[in-house]
């Protein structure tokens, strides 16, 4: 069995526009699980408001530095860590270059990599995905923290993930090639998009471990 990691924010938790939460079929992760069978297990770690790399004094601890390093252990063995984070880091509060925020995005997948997992475990391989563009009109959201120049920051992000990805050997993939967010809020998928974003995540790693369906 292919064990695969998804670690995210809201995205990856499945906030709906609307409110609340998709249901587990309807989000990116469950659909992944549907699509690739049972040679492959799927687990979702999402968090509304998590970072790359960064403290956020206003809603608590929401570093993905700090998380990942407890899933990596609680989660083993795994063969696969799919890292979709950065949206988070372009809160104002944050002030981040895109290029930096593609550098926190980065530092997580070189922690999934040099972490000492023990004799008995696999070192799993980086599936790194640029999350989708926030739409203009986001400091007209009721997800605060965003001012109108994240929609610009955001349209930077894919080369430069790309980037990053091929420096250092690990799968890419540009979430915003397939999926976009909702008009209702701005920042959050349909699950529409959960579907489509998952559909192009299968055939990475399927192909990946090349596994027939």
């Amino acid at each position: 069995m292919v064990n695969i990691l998804c670690f995210g924010d809201s995205n990856t938790f499945g906030t709906n526009p609307s409110g609340g939460r998709w249901q587990l079929h309807e989000r990116w992760p469950g659909v992944l699980q549907e699509l690739l069978g049972g040679d492959f297990r799927v687990m979702e770690e999402g968090l509304g408001g998590r970072t790359t790399v960064l403290d956020d004094e206003l809603e608590g601890d929401k570093s993905g530095r700090r998380h990942l390093p407890m899933l990596l252990r609680s989660h083993r063995p795994l063969d696969l860590v799919i890292i979709m984070l950065g949206t988070n880091d372009m809160k104002h509060r944050f002030s981040m270059l895109p290029v930096d925020i593609a550098k926190g995005a980065a530092e997580l997948g070189r922690i999934a990599e040099r972490y000492d997992y023990g004799p008995a475990y696999p070192v799993p391989r980086v599936l790194l995905v640029s999350p989708i563009r926030i739409r203009e009109g986001i400091e007209h959201s009721v997800y605060t923290g965003f001012t109108e120049d994240a929609a610009a920051v955001s349209g930077q992000l894919a080369p430069l993930y790309q980037k990053q990805a091929d420096a250092n050997n690990w799968l890419y993939f540009d979430a915003a090639s397939v999926a976009a967010p909702s008009e209702r809020d701005c920042l959050h998928m349909e699950k529409e998009d959960h579907r489509k974003l998952a559909e192009a995540l299968s055939k990475i790693i399927v192909q990946c471990f090349d596994k027939g369906r």
